[in-house]
């Protein structure tokens, strides 16, 4: 029988959000049905609120979660009611070009729940990635669910369903960031300091954090970075050059999301080396860089989906390295707020005042 919960939905563009009675289905085949326990505030979930995303409103907010299964529906064997899961937004399909050619964390044919959570007069709703976490219960697609530890901290494991994932995967899995390499992030919010974890999980040998903020800065110096650069007060091209004996960056991770940082991140790796975007830019956004540059310089631009992670292989393995004290995710959890503190979270996470604001249940 449907249950009737409470949610976060963002109604219009710009409006602040609400907390609204969600009608959750039965799973149906290949579903699953969600206790959420904890839900971290990213700004994905801003971006939908604003518009950013589309404009299919009332959206269901809420993505990076962690949770028991309380029921699934017919033909599910990957998950059982009880179980202890990170919801993530990558459940891969099996059947797409990249699965079948052995790349799954490339899937271009990632499936959600086929049944609709609704508002109680029927008007369907569009969950942000899929999961609509910012809820007390949540219908998703069985593979959106990654079994892990249940020692873990949902608060701070759910901060792999996505920032914290994205960050991580974008020097392991997109980078390629190897021992010894020296690695630039710009811009240190949580994604952002996520990468410089990533970088000092690697083994880099030089980790320079980039930001106008020197709250964040700070907060990457803890969590590894080995120098950091106020782009407010220095060129960031010319200090990430004399850190690294006047070459540039192995890598450099662009987490911003606009077209001057990833020019300067351009700019600031050695020959031959990688750019990483992370950061998500907007639809009106352009980039003009000298052809020429592009050729001569060398090395990769690549751009990175979540951190090109396969949930199924990453989350289990990252909250290993959690358990044994090797990653700090309690680091992200700047607060853990109610659910009707959404719209707050917003605003603070709009003035740099957080890593990660955490609705737990």
């Amino acid at each position: 029988m449907a249950q009737q919960v409470r949610g976060v939905v963002a109604r219009a563009k710009g409006e602040p959000v609400r907390i609204e009675t969600i009608v959750v289905p039965d799973p149906g085949p290949g579903e699953a049905v969600v206790k959420v326990q904890a839900c971290g505030v990213c700004h994905t979930d801003l971006h939908y609120r604003e518009g950013g995303i589309n404009d299919e409103f009332p959206f269901l907010l809420g993505h990076e979660a962690a949770g028991i299964v309380e029921s699934v529906g017919e033909g599910v064997t990957e998950v059982a009611p009880g179980d202890y899961v990170i919801l993530n937004w990558r459940a891969v399909c099996g059947q797409c070009r990249a699965c079948k050619r052995g790349r799954p964390q490339y899937c271009f044919a990632t499936h959600n729940a086929e049944q609709k959570m609704t508002l109680t007069d029927g008007t369907e709703l569009a969950p942000a990635l899929g999961i609509g976490a910012f809820a007390e219960k949540t219908l998703v697609a069985a593979g959106q669910c990654t079994k892990v530890d249940p020692a873990a901290s949902p608060a701070a494991a759910g901060l792999l369903g996505c920032g914290v994932m994205a960050g991580l995967g974008a020097a392991i899995n997109t980078g390629g960031v190897g021992r010894g390499d020296s690695v630039a992030v710009i811009g240190c919010g949580g994604v952002g300091n996520a990468a410089v974890v990533g970088a000092r999980l690697a083994g880099a040998a030089k980790i320079i954090a980039v930001d106008i903020d020197d709250r964040k800065l700070a907060t990457a110096r803890g969590l590894g970075a080995t120098d950091t650069v106020n782009s407010r007060e220095h060129d960031p091209i010319e200090a990430i050059r004399e850190l690294t004996g006047g070459f540039g960056a192995d890598v450099v991770i662009e987490a911003v999301g606009r077209p001057e940082t990833y020019e300067q991140a351009f700019y600031a790796r050695d020959l031959a080396g990688t750019v990483v975007l992370v950061g998500v830019p907007t639809p009106e956004m352009r980039i003009d860089l000298p052809l020429l540059d592009v050729f001569g310089r060398g090395g990769a631009l690549k751009s990175s989906w979540y951190g090109d992670c396969l949930p199924s292989r990453d989350f289990p393995m990252l909250i290993d390295l959690y358990r044994q004290g090797r990653l700090d995710l309690d680091a992200f959890v700047t607060e853990t707020i109610a659910l009707d503190e959404v719209e707050k979270a917003f605003e603070r996470m709009h003035h740099g005042d957080v890593l990660r604001s955490v609705v737990v249940f």
